[in-house]
């Protein structure tokens, strides 16, 4: 079983996140083959984790930065040092607005904190980053799994469970208490090009949950939908503006467009830490541009010429048009309505 994220005296624990002083990440790169833990204290191990995808998950990165923080004031660095920690952390990653929120939190602190009480009010702030996140996933998956129907197949992008948060996850979050509530679902995994997301890890993440899944390639979510096998479409964000439209794993765009063809909900989930309220909408979203290395091979193989030319953005932008509802830990949000069907403000003042 995957163990549930908890919080004790001294140890914050998740599912790929230990800090004990010192700050523990399971190295998501060599996931399903092996399940290694790596020191990611020192913030340039914390940086290069983040820039690697050894953790990843716009909740998980953010937590991970404040904790390396936590880790280093733990130790005794001063805070010119912390100050210069965190401008290394936060420029870590582009899109993933969760990094820059937490670390800002953070920043916060270091600027206030009396220098006898600094070290204290940085663990304490990051410890309380972590445990904000695991009750965000909690409130998301009650809200979430309300929408799902027993017998129910659910088509989802990427991974966006326990892996990529410090609780239960976003997206994967709802279908495991869809699942813990007794409903009968089944899920269809898209593998996600070009790092395999899908395929490595959220087939990991529901085979140790009991989940039924099958994997798919991302070019048949097309036929799942057009055949009827899932009648929901769950996704998460790394970022979303203030109109509802939302950055999240490339593919995503194209999932949504072909979710609406074939008249299938399309759900965003994910906390409120993720809207970004200084964002008036996606064409504002910074999108991460990775070496096209990637696109040309991966894990020691390679399926295209070296000198091939590649493009390789981490992320797209689905427009608020294609979205059928926006789960936060506040509840489900409804382009014109609320759950209750009383009638709603608009999306940005909603969120």
């Amino acid at each position: 079983m995957i163990p549930t994220a908890e919080v004790s005296v001294s140890v914050l624990q998740s599912l790929s996140l230990r800090y004990d002083g010192s700050l523990w990440l399971l190295d998501q790169r060599l996931l399903p083959e092996e399940e290694r833990w790596i020191d990611a204290s020192a913030p340039e191990a914390c940086v290069a984790a983040i820039q690697g995808l050894a953790v990843r998950g716009a909740p998980l990165i953010g937590v991970s930065a404040a904790l390396c923080l936590a880790a280093n004031a733990e130790r005794g660095l001063s805070r010119a040092g912390l100050l210069s920690a965190a401008a290394r952390l936060r420029a870590a990653r582009p899109t993933a607005v969760n990094l820059m929120g937490a670390v800002d939190r953070v920043l916060a602190v270091i600027h206030a904190a009396p220098d006898d009480g600094l070290a204290e009010a940085v663990i304490t702030e990051a410890r309380a980053l972590f445990t904000e996140d695991v009750a965000l996933c909690a409130a998301m998956a009650d809200h979430g799994a309300a929408l799902i129907q027993d017998g129910e197949g659910i088509l989802t992008h990427c991974n966006t469970g326990g892996l990529a948060t410090a609780g239960i996850g976003t997206a994967l979050g709802v279908i495991r208490r869809a699942h813990e509530q007794g409903k009968r679902l089944h899920v269809f995994v898209d593998e996600t090009r070009p790092l395999l997301q899908g395929g490595r890890l959220t087939t990991w993440e529901l085979q140790r949950l009991g989940v039924p899944y099958t994997l798919i390639t991302d070019s048949m979510a097309a036929l799942i939908l057009r055949d009827g096998r899932a009648q929901r479409v769950l996704v998460g964000a790394d970022r979303i503006a203030r109109n509802g439209d939302f950055a999240n794993k490339v593919g995503t765009y194209g999932l949504a467009a072909l979710a609406r063809f074939h008249g299938v909900p399309l759900y965003c989930v994910a906390p409120s830490t993720t809207v970004d309220p200084r964002c008036p909408d996606g064409a504002a979203i910074p999108i991460e541009a990775r070496d096209p290395e990637e696109v040309r091979g991966a894990r020691g193989q390679r399926w295209a010429p070296a000198e091939a030319p590649a493009e390789n953005p981490a992320f797209d932008v689905t427009p608020a048009s294609l979205v059928t509802a926006w789960v936060l830990e506040t509840g489900v949000v409804w382009e014109g309505a609320s759950v209750s069907g009383r009638p709603a403000p608009p999306l940005p003042r909603v969120m």
